[in-house]
């Protein structure tokens, strides 16, 4: 198959494979344990915390191991629900794991406000800045978007709340390996990840926190994850993750600009034939390899299963189920019709990928646009 899908997971890297079935076969001692074996387990876990602290630049105490990124937004979302009449801020193209969080925890009294975008995916400074209260306690704004790629200012948002005794999270779950994730210089509290987008194992999160007094457990039961997150910690996908996040910023710039080439490559010879396909999301500001167009006249539907068919994986820029095509609200939040939103494919490129892979994308799409 020809894979072009990457953000909405990542081919297992075969040395994250290599090591995990090690682990599983080898490593079976409880981490809690005291004797030989558990204390083994242990130091894989420790030693996977110190991989992706050290591919984000935090310190090992300040990363925590979750299920996954949905896991990681609902435990910063979660421990604001004791706060009496808390604020949270965020906008309205955040993923499904912020925005049906914050629904839900309304009837819990968490009050929350979702600041717009411009046509091409930036969140409006000066409205996220109108609407901070006193009862502000967090903004959770996406680092990058999983639909159109766009990159949101984090050092300007940070700024605006700068000394305000507001929180700042960040779902980060599309960067890592394509572009540099400093939570030092993002100056961010909290920040989400999950391995199988950098082509760790699937099932595994992260969740960095600056400051463990600003959360509480989401998951209780034992003294896990220093008391965070409750549950025997499963050993061998933190061993992958923790090698996956190694990996992935190796050759960071290599594949960075791998990805982009890829992408402008796409981009120019795709319009070349087929001139009339809108880009949606912001071209500057935005994720190497990842880009979202829209093809005036033809239906997404009908283009990704006329792709699968010569077996070319892409996405769809809609929500798909039971035969009906919904259109995306994060396109509709940029200002789409409903047509153009119907009509919107998402490519997402990644290290596997090859020239000559994205050359048989181009030709077959050409077949398929009958041009």
């Amino acid at each position: 198959m020809y894979y072009f899908d990457h953000s909405a997971t990542t081919p297992i890297n075969p040395l994250v494979l290599e090591l995990m079935t090690e682990v599983q076969k080898n490593t079976y001692g409880n981490p809690s344990s005291i004797h030989s074996a558990g204390r083994e387990a242990k130091i894989i876990i420790e030693k996977a915390r110190q991989e992706i602290a050290n591919a984000i630049n935090a310190e090992p105490f300040q990363i925590y191991f979750t299920s996954g990124g949905t896991e990681s937004n609902n435990h910063v979302l979660w421990s604001l629900v004791s706060i009496k009449n808390a604020h949270i801020i965020t906008n309205v193209i955040e993923h499904p794991a912020i925005l049906k969080v914050l629904e839900y925890l309304e009837p819990y009294g968490l009050k929350n406000t979702l600041i717009n975008v411009n046509k091409n995916g930036l969140v409006n400074l000066k409205d996220l800045e109108s609407q901070i209260t006193k009862e502000t306690r967090l903004v959770s704004i996406m680092f990058a978007n999983n639909e159109i790629g766009t990159i949101q200012p984090l050092r300007k948002i940070n700024k605006i709340i700068k000394g305000k005794n507001i929180l700042f999270h960040t779902d980060a779950v599309q960067c890592l390996g394509k572009i540099k994730v400093d939570v030092k210089e993002l100056d961010v509290d909290f920040l989400s990840l999950s391995a199988h987008k950098f082509h760790g194992p699937k099932g595994i999160g992260i969740l960095y926190v600056k400051n463990k007094k600003d959360i509480s457990s989401l998951i209780i039961g034992g003294s896990q994850e220093g008391g965070l997150r409750g549950g025997t910690e499963n050993v061998a996908s933190i061993a992958g993750a923790g090698l996956a996040a190694k990996l992935s910023v190796k050759n960071l710039k290599e594949n960075s600009k791998k990805l982009k080439d890829l992408k402008t490559f796409f981009i120019k010879e795709l319009i070349s034939f087929f001139p009339k396909i809108i880009i949606n999301g912001d071209l500057i500001d935005s994720l190497p390899g990842l880009v979202n167009i829209s093809f005036p006249g033809f239906r997404s539907d009908i283009l990704l299963a006329k792709l699968d068919r010569v077996n070319i994986a892409v996405s769809s820029g809609t929500a798909c189920g039971a035969g009906d095509v919904k259109p995306s609200p994060v396109l509709s939040a940029i200002g789409l019709d409903i047509k153009l939103n119907l009509s919107s494919l998402r490519f997402s490129f990644g290290s596997t990928n090859t020239m000559a892979e994205v050359k048989i994308l181009l030709k077959e799409l050409k077949i398929i646009l009958n041009i």
